[in-house]
């Protein structure tokens, strides 16, 4: 049966055709935060091979020499120095540019065709609503991990080659998330996060701060319990040798001849050089320090765990726009409303 279309207009191609259009027309309305996207890409990409392939070797060897001669002769200190700041920089860069923009990325990409009106008209035409949000999100997460994961593998690769030149740990949080997948899957929710307060305050600024609240307010809570999210190894060590502070602690404190685990008498403060803390220690008959730790041989557990919970949440933040967006287009009235604002 042939559809059937009002004089001078043209039935909707369905298929790949349809599917290439779309594509188009949603690059052409975000060329210009796509090529800012790809100049930010490139430019953290060239900072990192460059300080992997330049910068790493020679800091190393000049710390190597620095700590062998007990920090008291000449070394290399401008590639040493260089290479600090360029990976702080990388640390900073991986962790918050994709991040940032894909808040914008999904605050703008709903809530501004919402306010102008082109969603509306787009929906009036061959393109249903729920389709309209599936290409909206489905383009602008390829590009943003397209963008993200070379970076998180540059910096991964920098971080590695520079760890003899005294930078920073890998429980370090700048360093914990930018070295793994975590980073992609956070800046998958902020994506997805700027679609759903989008539709639901139609309005691209202030879908951008709350989107930003909500996200920081996820890193934040991320970040803070990521040391939980692994079984912990414990570490005792003997009274004269204090405690651990390797790796990512989850608790520390002191144990008897049991091999109970105590908080740490108040007179340990400054440990055990006063005759009252020592006596102390001998009335608890306490032994030794213990530390509950992270090693860094659970990385990648504790990465990829904080990565699967960051991604069921986008998966939910995602059911839940598309949700609001079925009320929004399918309620009482909606139809006469749509028509409205597009015509507008």
């Amino acid at each position: 049966m042939t559809a059937l279309t009002s004089p001078g207009t043209r039935a909707p191609v369905r298929g790949t055709p349809a599917r290439l259009g779309i594509l188009r027309a949603m690059l052409r309305l975000h060329r210009s935060a796509l090529y800012v996207w790809a100049v930010a890409v490139a430019v953290a990409a060239a900072l990192m091979l460059w300080a992997y392939g330049s910068l790493a070797a020679p800091a190393v060897t000049a710390y190597q020499r620095l700590k062998a001669c007990d920090y008291s002769c000449a070394y290399d200190s401008t590639s040493y120095v260089a290479f600090k700041d360029y990976s702080l920089y990388a640390h900073y860069a991986v962790t918050f540019v994709p991040l940032l923009v894909a808040l914008w990325a999904g605050a703008t990409l709903t809530a501004r065709e919402l306010e102008t009106g082109t969603a509306q008209l787009a929906w009036t035409q061959s393109l249903s609503p729920a389709r309209w949000l599936a290409a909206k999100l489905a383009v602008a997460a390829a590009v943003i991990t397209a963008g993200t994961a070379p970076l998180v593998v540059l910096h991964h690769l920098m971080w590695d080659a520079g760890r003899g030149a005294n930078s920073l740990a890998w429980q370090d949080i700048l360093v914990f998330q930018a070295n793994g997948p975590t980073t992609v899957a956070l800046a998958l929710f902020g994506l997805a996060a700027g679609a759903l307060t989008g539709l639901l305050l139609r309005r691209p600024l202030p879908a951008l701060a709350v989107t930003f609240l909500v996200t920081g307010a996820l890193w934040s809570v991320l970040n803070w319990f990521r040391a939980w999210f692994w079984p912990t190894v414990t570490i005792i060590t003997p009274l004269k040798e204090g405690p651990w502070y390797g790796g990512l602690a989850t608790g520390r404190g002191v144990v008897d001849a049991s091999g109970a685990q105590l908080p740490v008498p108040p007179c340990a403060t400054a440990w055990i050089t006063s005759t009252a803390c020592a006596d102390t220690f001998d009335r608890r008959h306490i032994t030794g320090f213990y530390s509950n730790i992270q090693p860094a041989s659970h990385y990648w557990p504790l990465q990829l765990t904080a990565t699967g919970a960051v991604l069921a949440l986008t998966a939910l933040t995602v059911l839940v726009a598309f949700r609001v967006l079925k009320r929004h287009t399918t309620g009482p009235g909606r139809a006469g409303t749509a028509a409205k604002e597009a015509a507008v």
